[in-house]
């Protein structure tokens, strides 16, 4: 494994967890950190615990050992809606969206997360739809009506109203098109650019390598490189694992 050394001021650490399915073990003491401010792409072979590792860090897999630090805290096990609340927003793979419901009433299920605690959500869904211009057009349409990747944006939307501190995001462009693809990674880029940290697994490991800060590389549920994302990009033992190989054994 190589690394560079760890970030003064990780927004997420995750330190020796494991973690896995029934009896299943898939992270085997995954130990990184996330850069604050920074986007940070995970990438690995199909099986590597990239999801799991999301799974794990918004609580929808308990952490069996080890320990998750978010923005200071021990946010082990927490509950999704205390993390949603912390600043975590998790935008699964595929399409989570109510398809019979309008693309407006979809936004507002996603102020229920936000609690009775936020006074100001409508001027939040109305700011959220001014960056978003399509799904304004459409907010009394059907969502099923959306493309695929009106469907993601209508997801990072719902994500966004909670005003977070930190992203994950898990396949953002799968199913999309070239130009849905650059205009997804742009919206990352926006937000980072105003201070959210962003966490992204990507199956188009180059593209979001290029768009990255840093970029993480899993294999077997352990991290093996952790490096800036070009020199994870130029590095030669990252073509060898998606071939068959393993890093450990690349030259």
């Amino acid at each position: 494994m190589t690394a560079t050394l760890p970030p003064a001021d990780p927004i997420l650490t995750l330190d020796a967890v494991v973690s896995g399915y029934g009896k299943t073990t898939i992270l085997n003491g995954t130990t990184f950190s996330v850069p604050r401010g920074s986007i940070t792409t995970v990438i690995g072979p199909n099986g590597a615990g990239k999801s799991t590792v999301f799974k794990t860090i918004f609580g929808l897999l308990p952490a069996r050992e080890g320990r998750i630090a978010f923005d200071g805290r021990d946010v082990t096990n927490w509950t999704p809606r205390k993390l949603l609340e912390a600043g975590i927003c998790y935008v699964p793979q595929g399409r989570n969206i109510f398809p019979e419901l309008s693309v407006f009433h979809n936004i507002e299920f996603g102020t229920i997360a936000a609690g009775r605690g936020v006074t100001d959500m409508p001027a939040r869904i109305e700011a959220a739809l001014d960056r978003f211009p399509v799904l304004r057009r459409k907010r009394d349409q059907q969502a099923s009506t959306l493309s695929g990747g009106e469907q993601k944006q209508l997801e990072i939307v719902r994500g966004l109203l909670l005003d977070p501190k930190l992203v994950l995001i898990d396949e953002p462009s799968i199913g999309l098109s070239p130009k849905m693809v650059e205009e997804t990674f742009g919206i990352l880029l926006e937000l980072r650019a105003k201070g959210v940290s962003i966490l992204m697994i990507e199956q188009n490991a180059r593209s979001a390598l290029q768009m990255s800060d840093y970029g993480l590389v899993l294999e077997l549920g352990q991290t093996r490189m952790f490096d800036t994302a070009g020199q994870i990009l130029n590095d030669p033992r990252v073509g060898q694992l998606f071939l068959g190989g393993s890093l450990e054994t690349a030259a």
